[in-house]
């Protein structure tokens, strides 16, 4: 089975397949030089007690039935359509590389707006951002646009103390530009209300839990009035902001806000900088239903805006997964609307006949997907294992009734495929550099030994020359 990314969803698939289909070999392919996509540039880098599932995932990966494959970009170095005749099946578990837009003026020709991917990766070391330069100096006050837990790391990274990240896996670039942040407010914005958010406990906890922050008091009328009456997860996170509400720490140096009820409407220029961000303009929103306590309820915009004085932005709502090159010469659908593809609730891939035809959707026999390019991009790692253990179930499942694999094979039938030794010779003729798992296990030490210097677990490589130049 070839798989094609390396983070949790390709790795905790692989975990169950190997275990449960005797003798079954895994080639997983990746991007980068390194594996663990989302873990390792995604986590905020002051909870490394959430990346403790690398140790299982380099547990499946020391097995002699799996293969790591890094450095190779499926779909533009390698042909997806060169895997088919060597694999039983493809298991597409590459996740989100993209990031949602908001779709107004100034969002794309304004300096001082990032993405959260971006800002994540930039912290994280992702080389594909390592050059970002956030313009962190630029004002005293940024906003944070979405309420998810990405949205409360970021507001946590630029109001937490400089020596408490350095003690983290944080790149050594980024914290050299926040130690000369000039950062002191953030207004993280939702266009909902407090019920209906997407942020934890544990994130929400964590920022008013920081010392010498003041948490500005939210309006005790956007709060339900009986909290006690709710189930327990929203009650607790309810109490939490009512109690945190209550102890306002005044005088603090730094600050921040949750706001609520609020769309972006545009990013704003002043005429003294017309390239940078000065403000935004915010249209208030209001309940379809002001009494509901649903978690999903809708809100509806009102005429009435507000406009926040800001030089930095940081959009955080949402990623989104693109299709792979290729995919189209081999029928494999994609809804680009949606940015998933296709299956059915197990992860099996199925086709997509027009909207104008009566005929069923058909499973494509050995593809099958995982993760957030499965389902979108919801969901912690605990849920990720959740739904690549039910696409695993799935694979093993046809496998265990005979049906047809990739080219119509059935298992037990023909000629063993080769996988990744029949791809070698061609990957060499393209001029590629495969990495392997011991090559990883090489950057990782050297990595290791960088942070020893610094006090810290690892100093990432942020360049994919610098991780190849530690193998020669």
């Amino acid at each position: 089975m070839a798989v094609i990314g390396s983070g949790p969803a390709g790795f905790y698939t692989a975990y169950k397949v190997m275990s449960r289909i005797e003798n079954a070999v895994v080639d997983m392919y990746e991007q980068l030089p390194v594996p663990y996509g989302l873990v390792r540039f995604g986590v905020a880098p002051d909870h490394p007690e959430v990346k403790n599932c690398q140790d299982k995932f380099a547990e499946v990966a020391s097995s002699s039935r799996f293969n790591f494959i890094g450095n190779i970009d499926v779909g533009r170095d390698l042909p997806l359509s060169s895997l088919k005749s060597h694999y039983d099946a493809i298991l597409f578990a590459y996740g989100a590389s993209k990031d949602r837009s908001l779709g107004i003026p100034g969002e794309d020709s304004l300096k001082g707006i990032y993405s959260a991917r971006a800002f994540v990766g930039w912290y994280n070391g992702l080389p594909e951002y390592t050059d970002l330069e956030p313009e962190l100096d630029a004002g005293e006050e940024a906003v944070v646009i979405g309420q998810g837990n990405v949205a409360l790391d970021i507001a946590r990274t630029l109001l937490s103390d400089i020596g408490r990240l350095r003690k983290t896996d944080m790149t050594e670039h980024a914290l050299a530009a926040l130690s000369k942040s000039r950062v002191k407010r953030v207004r993280v914005v939702g266009r909902r209300g407090p019920i209906q958010a997407s942020f934890t406990i544990k994130e929400v906890r964590e920022l008013v839990n920081l010392p010498s922050l003041h948490f500005e008091p939210i309006d005790p009328s956007l709060l339900p009035p009986e909290p006690a009456k709710l189930p327990r997860t929203p009650k607790r996170l309810m109490q939490l902001l009512s109690k945190s509400s209550a102890n306002p720490m005044h005088g603090a140096p730094k600050a921040w806000s949750l706001d609520f009820f609020l769309s972006p409407k545009s990013f704003n220029s002043s005429y003294a900088n017309p390239s940078h961000l000065s403000s935004i303009t915010f249209l208030k929103n209001q309940l379809q239903d002001p009494t509901s306590l649903d978690p999903s309820a809708k809100v509806t915009p009102t005429t009435q805006t507000v406009t926040t004085p800001t030089s930095l932005a940081f959009r955080s709502v949402g990623y989104k997964s693109e299709p792979i090159p290729g995919m189209e010469d081999l029928d494999i659908p994609f809804n680009t609307h949606q940015g998933i593809i296709p299956n059915d609730p197990s992860g099996r891939v199925i086709s997509q006949p027009p909207s104008s035809t009566s005929t069923p959707p058909t499973q494509l026999p050995g593809i099958y997907c995982s993760g957030w390019v499965k389902r979108g991009p919801t969901g912690v790692i605990a849920s990720t294992m959740e739904d690549a253990f039910a696409t695993a179930d799935a694979i093993v499942q046809d496998w265990d009734s005979e049906l047809p694999f990739l080219g119509g094979k059935k298992p037990g039938c023909g000629q063993a495929r080769d996988g990744w030794d029949a791809l070698r010779e061609e990957a060499r003729e393209r001029g590629l550099r495969a990495v392997s798992w011991g090559d990883w296990e090489r950057i990782d030490a050297a990595e290791r030994e960088r942070g020893v210097g610094r006090g810290k677990v690892r100093e990432k490589f942020g360049r994919v020359g610098e991780m190849l130049g530690v193998l020669g």
